[in-house]
């Protein structure tokens, strides 16, 4: 019988040792044992990355040009975040035995579901990114529960907010389980849905398409 391949409170807590390691997400730590857990590595990597990309392009005292780096940078790191949660999801069908393991790579991956299986809308790499930002937003509002140059109200708001924050990420992290648990038992399955993401695409994307064209 196939196991579940992943449970979320190893998840969650790998999420946060990560986050808590010297040097992340720049060096990221070495402690991805798997395939699976590699990409979901990458996938929480380029998250933070792109979480610390969002905060400077909020700067309003710097130049336009800065702003315009942190943007170009941002795309970058939401292309790889999505192509890492793509390939969580490769990796957990093939675990699962829910995908043709040759086409799992391709646009058009071939489902090898049983009979009367449910299709759940949305994907476990795509709750699994999901948490991946939960545990950025808890981990940056402890640190906002810590601050000494903002009054009590400040921390005692952040605090409520952020056991609001552990809730959320409880719940989604039980509904990661469930999916998992209903796939291993044939009542569910999921798919890999390709983003197809345009706007990083030069051949799809109209305004560098019309750029080329005016270079030729």
């Amino acid at each position: 019988m196939t196991e579940r391949p992943i449970a979320a409170a190893e998840l969650t807590a790998r999420h946060d040792r990560w986050l808590a390691s010297a040097g992340w997400p720049d060096t990221p730590a070495d402690d991805s044992g798997t395939d699976l857990w590699h990409w979901i590595l990458t996938n929480h990597r380029f998250n933070s990355r792109l979480w610390a990309e969002e905060d400077l392009a909020r700067r309003t005292q710097v130049g336009d040009s800065e702003i315009a780096g942190n943007k170009r940078a941002i795309d970058r790191f939401n292309q790889a975040r999505n192509d890492a949660t793509e390939r969580v999801d490769e990796l957990l069908l093939t675990a699962l035995g829910l995908v043709d393991p040759a086409s799992a790579r391709t646009d058009s991956p071939v489902s090898t579901v049983p009979a009367g299986s449910r299709l759940n809308s949305e994907t476990a790499g795509s709750m699994i990114d999901r948490l991946s930002i939960l545990a950025l937003k808890v981990h940056a509002m402890h640190r906002q529960t810590l601050r000494t140059d903002v009054d009590d109200s400040h921390r005692a708001s952040s605090r409520d907010k952020l056991a609001r924050l552990h809730q959320q990420r409880a719940d989604l992290a039980g509904c990661l389980d469930a999916l998992l648990a209903d796939c291993v038992a044939g009542r569910a399955h999921f798919k890999v849905y390709r983003q197809f993401k345009m706007y990083n695409d030069p051949r799809f994307n109209p305004a560098l398409v019309r750029e080329r064209g005016a270079k030729g």
